[in-house]
């Protein structure tokens, strides 16, 4: 597929992407910048394109993984944009002091995990920190699958001694 013809195709399901787009973000500015950043992404990644293959699906796994990043980047800072005129950022996390249930409950789970051996509190405390899989396995010299074993038995034993927390919803 040549240069021009590459073009064409985006420029031909530019109408389409805005439409997925706002179907993602719900606000049509949102969904304008999310459109963008996938049409220049699909630029800059052209070379990365298998010609002879469904380009629609291909332009459109852009868009979905450009919106799944940016909401998992926007959940873990924890930070909502108020729309007003004045547009303030806002952080979206209650009162340090919480209730003295939830300050006895999170000093519970705190030591029953402080109280892993170290080979499980390592890997389990990075993962929950949001480090990746990866990540983790390569700081700690390690292969990746010891690394989920070591998280998910952590899990287990944390359920198993915190039963009364197993399901909490925030």
């Amino acid at each position: 597929m040549s240069t021009i013809e590459f073009n064409e195709a985006l420029i031909d399901l530019q109408g389409n992407l805005f439409s997925f787009a706002l179907n993602f973000t719900k606000n049509r500015e949102d969904a304008r910048d999310l459109t963008q950043e996938t049409l220049l992404k699909a630029i800059n990644y052209r070379s990365y394109y298998t010609p002879n293959t469904n380009f629609k699906a291909w332009v459109f796994t852009i868009m979905r993984n450009i919106f799944i990043n940016q909401y998992r980047r926007n959940a873990k800072t924890r930070m909502i944009f108020d729309h007003s005129e004045d547009s303030y950022m806002v952080t979206n996390h209650k009162s340090s002091m919480g209730s003295p249930t939830e300050r006895i409950a999170t000093k519970e789970i705190t030591q029953k995990i402080e109280d892993l051996t170290d080979e499980l509190r390592t890997p389990f405390k990075m993962h929950f920190e949001g480090y990746k899989y990866k990540e983790i396995a390569d700081s700690m010299k390690l292969p990746i699958g010891t690394i989920k074993s070591r998280i998910f038995i952590a899990r287990k034993r944390l359920m198993d001694q915190l039963p009364d927390y197993q399901y909490l919803d925030n």
